[in-house]
């Protein structure tokens, strides 16, 4: 983040005239949990047309997210939603067809791997994918410092180690999860296209054909969001809520040199 930066503490005050593209974070930004910040339906009313979802999140596809935002009163379509665990699931997919990942997500990241061929849960795996996994236990992480020790390449669709609820307080996120992996085994690798990478931002300039300058990204995360837009040249709006995620920058790991470029699945 640069002194550039601008500073915002509602999402009405962010100046977007003229963008051909507004790239916006979810959690902490617009909702938390299913609380809608003041003024967000009105703005992604009035936006639609230019509005992308960049997100870290990595329990969600797009057409699942989509729809629970639907219930919360906000119109964003799947086609402009992009989200860490979906598009690291693709990525894997594209490059390595068939590729035998173990996954350690919920059941949308899981049938979505199914769904583009790979084969999931199986012994001696090419891939080991770590997403939110409200279920992971001390066995999990057993088994999968075991397989990465093995062979197998590490993706971590994130790394914050929160997302705010509704009230603002902190929710254990994938980055928990890669803490405490580093903390058994601090020398592991793993690749990673969630923000503060720039690999999600730079996917949505590529599905919007804007150019970086005529873009803004608007979040609550200086340490991702402000991050992920800086690399990707994109100027950010740092929308400053006193949240799981707020001021001061917190909420995610400092990701080892092999996986701060994103993007090597």
């Amino acid at each position: 983040m640069t002194d550039e930066t601008i500073r915002i503490g509602d999402i009405a005050q962010a100046s977007v005239d003229g963008c051909a593209a507004i790239f916006c974070d979810l959690d902490g930004c617009l909702v938390s949990g299913g609380h809608v910040y003041p003024n967000v339906r009105d703005f992604v009313t009035r936006h639609s047309d230019r509005l992308w979802i960049v997100s870290n999140n990595s329990s969600d596809t797009a057409d699942t997210l989509s729809a629970r935002m639907r219930l919360l009163g906000l119109e964003v379509g799947a086609g402009r939603i992009l989200l860490a665990g979906e598009q690291a699931v693709r990525r894997i997919a594209a490059r390595r067809p068939g590729a035998a990942v173990l996954v350690y997500a919920e059941a949308p990241i899981r049938d979505l791997a199914r769904s583009l061929g790979l084969r999931i849960e199986t012994r001696r795996p090419d891939f080991v994918l770590l997403a939110r996994d409200p279920g992971f236990s001390v066995r999990d992480l057993a088994r999968l410092i075991d397989e990465v020790q093995d062979g197998a390449r590490l993706v971590v669709t994130n790394v914050d180690t929160v997302h705010p609820d509704d009230r603002g307080r902190p929710v254990p996120e994938t980055g928990a999860i890669v803490a405490a992996v580093r903390a058994c085994v601090p020398s592991i690798r793993f690749t990673s296209i969630g923000k503060p990478a720039p690999d999600l931002v730079e996917l949505g300039l590529r599905l919007s054909g804007a150019i970086p300058a005529a873009c803004v990204f608007i979040g609550d995360n200086a340490g991702t969001d402000g991050v992920a837009a800086s690399a990707a040249g994109v100027r950010f709006v740092h929308l400053r809520r006193m949240t799981a995620n707020g001021p001061p920058a917190a909420g995610a790991l400092a990701m080892p040199d092999a996986a701060a470029a994103g993007g090597s699945i």
